[in-house]
């Protein structure tokens, strides 16, 4: 079996000025890279990233051996410029690589860009998030809805360029003619639930450029609130004679044609409105303006919090950071925190155990939260 078709394509979303994305689309090597580390360090980060693996090609036999050395010499070539470019200092990226060989495909992870395969009309996430809120879930001490409004989501735990060595989840997937993997940034996959991401696939699984495309497109749909990227292959038989999975519904073209009512529409029923009780309304008057008092004085409360408490979280490059507030995410993007001092220190840089110590969310004073950042500065740092 071989590679029949591949394509990638990526966006820098609604909301960031650079696109700090970088992959390789070079059969049959795959690969995303998601970079980190503000100013333009994060694009270089990844850029090098994948250079390195550019280079180094797919060439050779297929395996862990092979998968897991690509990554660890772009580890190295982000690693060295980070430390003799002071600019660069503290930058690194996320790596998800894929190898296709003749049965397997090896799959190298680092961070919490995404390998994922569509298989017999389902999505299997294929990699486990190298992150914050991925610990916590796997410790028991998050849900998965509690992840998904987590202040510090977007915290990734391990990366490329901060060690000499960086530790490689490798591991092989046999492959079977028609499987499609796709490998995403978090762009896409923290914007797009995989139930939506495997219908797009599917209805464009005839047009990978358009899968790819469409998946961009709904991600910044619902927000865009990161560079998105995305890379698609499909495995075929040598003489590629694969039949594709058809994208009409069951039924064939011709229902497509027809004027009908789809499963998400329902059908108006005829009704009279029926007057409410007296004492009904009477209850609701009473009850609606005694809600919105509750709803007031909570918000009041958390504002009064909010200018007194404090707690230690990460930022969005990485770095551990003392914030203002309570760590609380309202509707409609509404944070009742602000960042009020940001350390040189990685998240990477410390352990499972550190991190969970260090991120536990208990609220502080200023001074004892910074006392407590500066702590694990002078034991962790060189």
């Amino acid at each position: 079996m071989t590679v029949a078709r591949y394509t990638a394509s990526t966006h820098p979303g609604r909301r960031r000025r650079r696109n700090e994305d970088a992959y390789v689309c070079d059969p049959p090597l795959f690969a995303i890279a998601d970079g980190m580390g503000g100013a333009q360090a994060g694009e270089l980060a990844s850029q090098l990233a994948a250079e390195s693996l550019q280079r180094s090609g797919g060439g050779g036999p297929a395996g862990e051996e092979r998968v897991v050395s690509l990554i660890q010499a772009a580890n190295r070539s982000v690693y060295e410029r980070a430390r003799d470019d002071a600019s660069a200092s503290g930058m690194g990226t996320t790596m998800t690589a894929a190898l296709a060989g003749p049965d397997t495909v090896w799959i190298g992870h680092v961070g919490d860009s995404r390998a994922y395969l569509v298989r017999d009309h389902a999505l299997e996430q294929l990699t486990e998030d190298h992150s914050l809120v991925a610990e916590l879930m796997r410790s028991g001490r998050l849900s998965p809805e509690e992840a998904e409004a987590h202040p510090h989501r977007s915290v990734i735990t391990r990366v490329l360029g901060t060690d000499p060595k960086v530790e490689v989840d490798a591991f092989p997937v046999e492959s079977r003619p028609g499987d499609l993997f796709m490998i995403c940034s978090d762009g896409l996959s923290s914007m797009v639930d995989d139930d939506t991401i495997l219908e797009l696939l599917e209805e464009h699984r005839g047009d990978l450029d358009a899968a790819a495309e469409a998946l961009i497109a709904e991600a910044n749909r619902r927000g865009g609130e990161d560079n998105v990227t995305v890379v698609l292959f499909e495995i075929a038989s040598i003489d590629d004679t694969i039949e594709i999975p058809s994208a009409v519904s069951p039924g064939g073209a011709e229902a497509l044609d027809e004027d009908t009512l789809g499963g998400l529409e329902r059908v108006p029923a005829a009704w009279e409105p029926v007057p409410a009780p007296r004492r009904r309304l009477l209850r609701t008057r009473i009850l609606l303006p005694l809600a919105g008092l509750l709803l007031a004085v909570a918000i009041g409360l958390g504002v009064f919090a909010a200018t007194r408490a404090n707690f230690v979280g990460a930022d969005s490059h990485g770095r551990v950071a003392v914030y203002q507030g309570v760590p609380w995410d309202l509707p409609f993007g509404i944070r009742l925190y602000r960042e009020v001092y940001a350390s040189p220190l990685l998240a990477v840089q410390l352990s499972e155990r550190e991190r969970r110590r260090l991120f536990d969310h208990s609220l502080r004073g200023r001074a004892a939260a910074e006392r407590l950042v500066r702590r694990y500065e002078q034991d962790v740092l060189p």
